[in-house]
């Protein structure tokens, strides 16, 4: 009977210290933490992530410079000898320049001096006149072209009693030229043009041709 007991003790006390392992709980030992500090990782991943800024409109900036851009190869140059004579009497020069803004039509400008004999009064008098102009050209066929000029040019006027007045004059000439290839790239122009204007103190007859012969580099 004594045995009996002693066994029934010993089983609690197995039983006891089997209940006492299996509850006991691991001390947790706390990491310290630093506020602010990202984790590494989640910065990596942020960095590949982020998505780089894009520029827009630079490329098409830098394309419309590009065909803004002034090309010298679309200039052309050159110059007419102009010769009228008679009672009044001219021998001009005018240097041009121009750009064409097709391979057919183009824009332009140029300069004008004339010397001037003028025999309709008693006495014969010489004097000079000068001014500028704007043009355009289309080319119409390979040898020919149309010609539209604004033109203003400073006349030294005489009247009856020799006495003269420099007065601006305004022209608007119309017609055309022939253009014949001499060497690669240059081409003797002649051409002939009306003025529509008629202004009262043009020196020319109304409808009056008005005849140049010349040199373009170009055109």
């Amino acid at each position: 009977m004594k045995l009996f007991y002693l066994l029934t003790l010993a089983l609690i006390v197995s039983i006891g210290s089997f209940a006492q392992d299996t509850t006991k709980v691991e001390p947790v030992i706390n990491q310290p933490v630093i506020i602010g500090q990202p984790d590494n990782s989640s910065v990596e991943k942020q960095q590949s992530t982020t998505k780089q800024p894009v520029v827009t409109g630079q490329a098409e900036q830098v394309s419309e410079k590009k065909e803004s851009k002034f090309d010298k190869s679309k200039l052309y140059f050159g110059g007419y000898a102009n010769m009228s004579f008679g009672s009044y009497t001219v021998i001009g020069v005018q240097p041009l320049v121009g750009y064409k803004l097709t391979p057919k039509f183009s824009i332009g400008a140029k300069v004008s001096y004339e010397y001037i004999k003028d025999k309709r009064y008693l006495e014969d008098y010489t004097t000079s006149n000068y001014g500028a102009s704007v043009f355009s050209r289309l080319r119409i066929l390979p040898t020919l072209y149309g010609h539209v000029e604004f033109s203003s040019m400073s006349y030294d006027l005489f009247d009856s009693e020799g006495n003269s007045n420099r007065k601006w004059v305004p022209f608007l000439y119309v017609g055309g030229g022939y253009s014949q290839r001499i060497s690669k790239n240059t081409y003797l122009n002649a051409q002939i043009l009306f003025d529509v204007i008629n202004s009262e103190n043009s020196p020319y007859k109304d409808w009056e041709p008005y005849y140049s012969v010349g040199i373009g580099v170009g055109f």
